[in-house]
């Protein structure tokens, strides 16, 4: 038995994976530099 992806089916889901990847990334970022803003006002007190 022999299972065959479809080129736009494959293409789809690179894309939806690198759209998502894309997203998580500036997610991460702005929490990462939200929680480092938030230990530098911290640390001026």
């Amino acid at each position: 038995m022999t299972t065959y992806i479809f080129f736009e089916d494959a293409l789809r889901m690179l894309t939806n994976a690198y759209l998502l990847s894309a997203v998580f990334l500036i997610a991460a970022s702005g929490i990462g530099l939200a929680v480092i803003e938030t230990i530098e006002k911290t640390g001026e007190r």
